[in-house]
């Protein structure tokens, strides 16, 4: 990997913030180091807007006098029992903070804090590509600091801790998820050493909470390739902690000669064809989850051989307790992933048979306004190695996606409200919330999706007339119907 050029790295500097900031720190005749992030990015040249900055000194006073050289367009934030402040000028985020070092005690991620040497900032730093410093003082403009050789694994495409990667993840196990995050977004390896640790340490990531741990886990999830992380989070056996339910199904069995595939591994390919294709986080979500059933469902049949009969609906059930235990948002977008997972069988059994105008009009009412991402989905989750198998199935989506679109416009079916509604029954036949009124309301439903009586309000009440007539119910209120 061809890293920029410290003459590149001085161009790159050449920007108002960073001229405020050696003014800054000159003025205060106080060392300042941009650090971190921004000057891994900046040698990768990846797209990074917040700014990282370690004064061996007060970052608080530090920030105070950035603020007072960039005028009233500065908003500083300060935080005390940190010893942090945060400025906000002209779309960038500048976090302030004095070097120091830290000490942990084992039950416990918050370390104890106490002011330190530029080289004691860089030593409690996760990886050796984060222990990076550029001076910005006028002096040293620049000038890089890398006690690790970190510059050398950027070069590499290597993930390494700068000190022993034991005490570094037993003191903050969140670093490990850290680790696999940056491995997967870079596309770097993890060095053996800092990888062993990891299998040594993974019992650690039990203390931290689970809003941390998924805030790294939907990182790995954005990246363009997150088969990548999740086979990294098996390998160190922490997904085996975070979602057993999902390495449970890393099992391949074989009966009478007869084998089912490995789920685990098919639902990485899915969820990496769901990322290829530009899929949201909770698309990702659905396709990481799409089989979570399968371990529950399988059964031996001695005549079809291995099955996982209504895999789907077990999905569907058990989305949102792992929503719950893993501190997802138990809102809309998890019904959205729940919604997915059970109805993910629907148009591959649609594709894989005739496509009838009632089988699409049902999808379309289940699906509703998430019907492109359901066959978003469904054609990722085609990954036969069987060519000609494949190509069929890929060719009749096609025809079912037509098929969406004629009947939409036809019938209206998305997001379907009944033509007659319960009040309107209940005020027809002058009943209360009961039986009856659910009984003609699913059947009326179920006839226009069937296609038998058209989705209008003459047609619908005609039908509900005639059902009502077969239940023994009589309308209260004068009702008149066009002749048929």
């Amino acid at each position: 990997m061809n890293l920029l050029t410290p003459d590149q790295i001085r161009e790159l500097l050449d920007k108002p913030v960073f001229h405020r900031l050696t003014k800054a720190a000159d003025e205060l005749g106080t060392e300042c180091y941009l650090v971190g992030g921004y000057v891994r990015d900046l040698y990768l040249e990846r797209p990074t807007n917040d700014i990282d900055v370690v004064v061996v000194g007060s970052g608080i006073r530090m920030a105070q006098q950035f603020a007072s050289l960039s005028g009233k367009a500065c908003h500083v934030s300060i935080f005390r029992n940190f010893g942090t402040a945060q400025v906000k000028w002209k779309g960038q985020e500048v976090e302030f903070v004095g070097a120091r070092k830290e000490s942990y005690s084992h039950d416990s991620r918050k370390p104890t804090v106490e002011e330190g040497t530029l080289q004691d900032d860089q030593n409690r730093r996760d990886f050796t590509i984060n222990a990076l410093a550029i001076c910005l003082n006028q002096q040293r403009l620049g000038e890089l600091v890398d006690p690790f050789g970190g510059l050398e694994d950027l070069e590499d495409g290597i993930i390494r801790t700068p000190l022993d990667p034991d005490i570094t993840f037993s003191d903050d196990p969140l670093r490990m998820m850290r680790c696999v995050r940056f491995a997967t977004q870079l596309n770097f390896y993890i060095e053996v050493e800092t990888f062993d640790a990891l299998r040594r340490n993974a019992e650690r990531i039990k203390i931290v909470s689970g809003e941390r741990i998924i805030e790294e886990l939907n990182k790995i999830m954005l990246t363009p390739m997150p088969s990548k992380g999740f086979v990294e989070l098996y390998r160190c056996g922490l997904l085996q902690i975070i979602l057993p339910e999902l390495t449970a199904l890393d099992v391949v069995e074989t009966r009478n000669k007869k084998s089912h595939k490995n789920n685990f591994f098919h639902t990485l390919e899915v969820l990496d064809n769901v990322a290829r294709s530009g899929g949201s986080l909770w698309l990702r979500w659905a396709a990481l989850l799409h089989d979570i059933g399968k371990a529950r469902c399988k059964r031996w049949d001695p005549v079809a051989g291995w099955t996982f009969h209504n895999h789907d609906f077990a999905g569907e059930k058990m989305v949102p307790a792992l929503f719950r235990r893993l501190k997802l948002p138990m809102d809309e977008r998890m019904k959205y992933v729940k919604k997915l997972v059970g109805l993910h069988m629907r148009p591959i059994a649609i594709a894989d048979d005739i496509v009838t105008d009632s089988a699409v009009r049902r999808l379309l009412f289940e699906a509703g306004d998430d019907i492109e991402d359901l066959m978003q989905l469904c054609e990722a989750d085609i990954t036969s190695k069987n060519e000609v198998r494949k190509k069929n199935f890929l060719q009749n989506f096609k025809t079912v996606r037509q098929k969406l679109v004629d009947i939409e416009e036809k019938d209206r079916i998305r997001n379907f409200q009944p033509p007659v509604n319960g009040e309107e029954i209940m005020r027809l036949f002058n009943l209360q919330p009961c039986r009856q009124v659910g009984e003609l309301k699913s059947a009326l439903k179920d006839a226009v999706l069937d296609g038998l009586v058209p989705n209008e309000h003459e047609a619908a009440l005609r039908f509900i007339m005639d059902k009502a007539s077969q239940m023994g119910l009589k309308p209260q209120v004068p009702t008149t119907l066009p002749n048929a």
